[in-house]
């Protein structure tokens, strides 16, 4: 696992973060809690892979409201869950429902989604070919190997008219439910981080949103992705998560206000995230409900 630390201050002063944020007036996590509040100094986010810039101004921003926050990087999606649940993190924002229900069930886990970011589409990228025509028949396109994202990358391959799926496909479709006798090509599973980097080895790859950018990816040459206005696609929904006693924890939900609502954080977000996505604001309890549904069917279909 690669982890680094960024706090609310630069690297060069990080010396001094402590007295910096008694002279700006920032109250530890403690002081501003309210109900569900547990810990002692700042408000730890896991985010996968970080770097965003729009943290920055998120982490600014939370501070001028008395919040001091510090976003701790990972690399790979499957550990900021364990994280949080651990209590090494207090929050994470890195996955859609799908994914945090799918932690759930195979990790007995009761994680809660605290509140909605934005939802993304799902690109296909490719080093060979500029459309999405010229991709030959019987080619290898590379999807994510985790559970909720192979699902949805299948989806979107079929809305792309690449493969069909039988009975045309769920949020737990895997690769044995392609009809190979109707599909155009075929599919190979990767590890998400790896795709980018894979191209040149396959015709094409669904690459998540958050490795496009930092896979030297442009969105602009993508070939083609699924509709993240689409109500289908509702529950790819990117959140905040929680461990369960935190879920009513004031502190915590006025960070996703302050992420939802506040002017600079929300023009960071869209100037990193571009037009084709969309910014959230689904309710706390639409949030259970469509968790609880996506726990349900991934428990039915193990």
């Amino acid at each position: 696992m690669s982890l680094k630390k960024r706090g609310a201050l630069a690297a060069s002063v990080a010396a001094l973060a402590i007295a910096a944020t008694a002279l700006v007036g920032c109250a530890p996590a403690s002081e501003s809690a309210g109900e569900g509040s547990s810990s002692d100094g700042p408000v730890r986010i896991g985010v996968v892979p970080g770097g965003q810039p729009y943290w920055e101004v998120f982490v600014d921003e939370a501070a001028a409201a008395g919040i001091e926050v510090e976003i701790v990087d990972f690399s790979e999606y499957p550990v900021p869950n364990p994280a949080l649940s651990e209590g090494d993190l207090d929050l994470n924002q890195f996955q859609h429902v799908i994914y945090l229900a799918n932690h759930n069930v195979d990790a007995d886990d009761d994680l809660v989604a605290l509140g909605s970011t934005v939802i993304y589409p799902l690109n296909l990228f490719s080093d060979k070919y500029t459309d999405l025509k010229d991709i030959p028949e019987g080619g290898t396109i590379a999807i994510p190997n985790d559970e909720s994202n192979r699902a949805r990358a299948l989806l979107v391959l079929e809305s792309l008219g690449l493969i069909e799926i039988t009975g045309g496909g769920t949020p737990t479709s895997t690769a044995a439910d392609i009809d190979t006798d109707k599909s155009r090509v075929k599919v190979t599973e990767l590890n998400a981080d790896i795709i980018p980097a894979s191209l040149p080895d396959v015709d094409a790859g669904i690459v998540n949103n958050d490795y496009v950018e930092i896979g030297g990816l442009d969105f602009a040459d993508s070939l083609g992705s699924d509709d993240a206005a689409d109500p289908a696609f509702a529950p790819y929904v990117n959140i905040f998560a929680a461990r369960a006693e935190d879920k009513a924890n004031k502190t915590y939900l006025e960070l996703v206000d302050i992420y939802q609502n506040n002017e600079k954080v929300q023009a960071a977000v869209k100037d990193y995230v571009g037009d084709t996505a969309v910014l959230a604001k689904t309710s706390q309890e639409e949030l259970a409900t469509a968790l609880k549904q996506a726990e349900d069917a991934y428990r039915a279909s193990k």
